[in-house]
């Protein structure tokens, strides 16, 4: 494999406009899947990009546990959208395979129902639908309905919300925008869209439970993404050799090609804006840049990286957006063969909606959790020694829950015993390996606001455009990357990220007319408008709003609204 060098910037299919930023040096604060991609994509047009990365590793919350012949993912375990890592390693002149072979998974999960029910999704649409016949009549021909939608809001969604940013006030002016709002329902939530299809409440939650991806609950994500079930049944789910780690690894060697310096272990304390750029410091040497962009939480970059008041917010604006639910984890390296288990188990109750109320609507520990467990060495054993198997146990639980140590060792119990219970996998006595992480490792290793594992939900006023922008309001030449902004959550929506910050770099470092400067302005920023004022607006009257506490932008949300003639928009998807 070909390798790039500082002076052979862009590699195969360089990004746009090779060479637009030679005079550019950047300074990327953080190396998760955004920031890497956002590295690539800069090198390539040609500035001098380095990543400093505080940890000894790179891939942030796509972390890796090797030890004693095991290796663990410690973040995102499913890869799904091959498309999008196909067009990202297209861009340097690469394929996927050059770095790592993938194995579509079959069944592609498998689901356990705390009634002693259970099931195994077929890797493919029409087994998906001879399945779905069996359970319910009539169920079939609605799944393929259901797909069929999903798939029109997919396409739509990705061509022109997801590769395409949409997080400036122009943006909105695009006759797409106005085209594809008669195409996909917004204000409608997951829940009540998917009774429309099917009565059994088990199928409901089949093509529902995706949404743990994005951070959300069937009451609280709107009905828009019903798209991930066309990821999820129509494209399929795979598995990367050697899991994450290694598209991490894929990623980062593509940035290096590109001219990229990626230091580790090497803390970023402060930025400072300059009438040049900026100044950062980082292990207490200050480095200039004449741009920043931070793959880190946009919260703790304003409250303690940056100076004080210098980000365009209301004080509160951080505060009071919906994050998405941390989680309990267990790592576990397990002797002997888990036949029971599949590369990829849903362990569910009948009724989830407990626990989903337990995680936004009246916080606390979940007395009959849903959870996820992986066990990747069915598929690669590589993964863990002979005679063992690698084992991740994921119970998705509220942000800013205390989580001491005798209050996860209860839950540790608990969660295994369940496990052993409804599954049949009794790992009590059986673990050789063991590391667990919970919502105190989100918030002091990773800085996200109440230890979030994900991110900002995308919930009705979080989605798509009325996330937070890539520029950081009020301060020239700083941008966000990662799951906080645009397009959101999920490894593939990160790494588009990436190209998106280049594209607004590109537009930055160009002519800045006053008209231009208007109409670039990020979402997110304090107008006469407000989403907060809006929000109100559709549940309770303008009356009502008119006292409100308003601070966020509703400018993108209400051209969409006074296009549609049904109340109809289209929006980005996520993974």
């Amino acid at each position: 494999m070909s390798k790039g060098t500082q002076g052979d910037r862009g590699v195969g299919v360089p990004a746009p406009d090779p060479g637009a930023l030679d005079d550019e040096t950047i300074a990327i604060v953080g190396a998760g899947f955004g920031g890497l991609s956002a590295a690539a994509h800069l090198g390539a047009a040609g500035a001098d990009v380095t990543v400093f990365e505080r940890h000894e590793q790179v891939g942030g919350v796509a972390g890796r546990i090797e030890r004693d012949g095991f290796r663990i993912d410690t973040g995102p375990s499913w890869y799904l959208m091959p498309e999008v890592f196909e067009r990202f390693f297209g861009r340097f002149g690469h394929s996927p395979e050059e770095f790592y072979e993938t194995t579509h998974l079959d069944p592609h999960y498998r689901v356990f129902w705390k009634d002693g029910d259970s099931i195994d999704i077929p890797p493919s649409a029409d087994a998906a639908k001879q399945l779905f016949e069996s359970r319910e009549d009539g169920a079939g021909s609605a799944l393929d309905r259901y797909l069929e939608e999903a798939e029109e809001a997919y396409r739509i969604g990705m061509d022109r919300f997801v590769y395409t940013d949409r997080s400036r006030f122009r943006d909105m002016l695009d006759p797409d925008v106005v085209r594809s709002a008669r195409g996909i329902s917004l204000l409608g939530t997951m829940d009540d869209h998917v009774a429309k299809y099917f009565d059994d409440p088990k199928l409901r939650q089949l093509v529902q439970y995706s949404l743990v991806f994005l951070g959300g609950s069937p009451h609280n994500t709107p009905a828009l993404y019903n798209l991930m079930s066309h990821v999820d049944y129509n494209l399929g789910v795979y598995y990367p050799d050697g899991g994450i780690a290694s598209v991490v690894d894929a990623v980062a060697e593509v940035a290096r090609e590109q001219g990229v310096t990626i230091e580790t272990s090497a803390e970023v304390e402060t930025i400072t804006p300059t009438p040049n750029g900026h100044e950062i410091t980082v292990n207490n040497q200050r480095v200039g840049a004449d741009r920043v962009v931070a793959n880190a939480p946009p919260s703790s970059v304003e409250s303690e990286l940056l100076p004080t008041g210098c980000v365009d917010r209301s004080s509160d604006y951080w505060e009071t957006r919906t994050y998405a639910p941390s989680a309990f984890l267990l790592y576990l390296g397990v002797e002997g063969s888990l036949d029971q288990l599949k590369h990829h188990t849903l362990v569910l109750p009948a009724d989830w909606d407990p626990h989903f109320e337990s995680i936004f609507d009246n916080p606390g520990w979940p007395d009959d959790p849903a959870y996820y467990v992986s066990v990747p060495s069915r598929t690669d054993d590589g993964v863990a020694p002979d005679g063992h198997e690698t084992v991740v146990v994921l119970v998705p639980i509220a942000p800013g829950l205390e989580d001491g140590p005798e209050r996860r060792d209860q839950f540790r119990r608990q969660v295994l015993d369940d496990l052993a219970e409804f599954t049949g996998a009794d790992l009590r006595d059986r673990i050789v390996l063991e590391e667990v992480a919970c919502i105190s490792e989100f918030a002091d290793r990773y800085s996200a606001p109440g230890g979030t594992a994900l991110g900002m939900a995308h919930t009705l006023f979080q989605t798509g455009p009325l996330r937070p922008s890539h520029r950081v309001p009020g301060v020239d030449k700083l941008y966000y990357v990662g799951s906080y902004t645009n397009p959101g959550i999920g490894v593939p929506m990160t790494l588009i990220g990436g190209r998106h910050v280049l594209e607004s770099v590109i537009a930055d470092a160009g002519s800045r007319r006053p008209l231009k400067r208007l109409l670039d302005l990020p979402t997110g920023i304090p107008t006469p408008f407000s989403w907060r004022w809006f929000e109100a607006w559709l549940t309770v009257g303008p009356r009502s709003c008119l006292t409100s506490d308003c601070h966020r932008d509703c400018v993108s949300l209400w051209l969409l609204e006074a296009h549609s003639k049904s109340r109809r928009v289209s929006l980005s998807p996520v993974d």
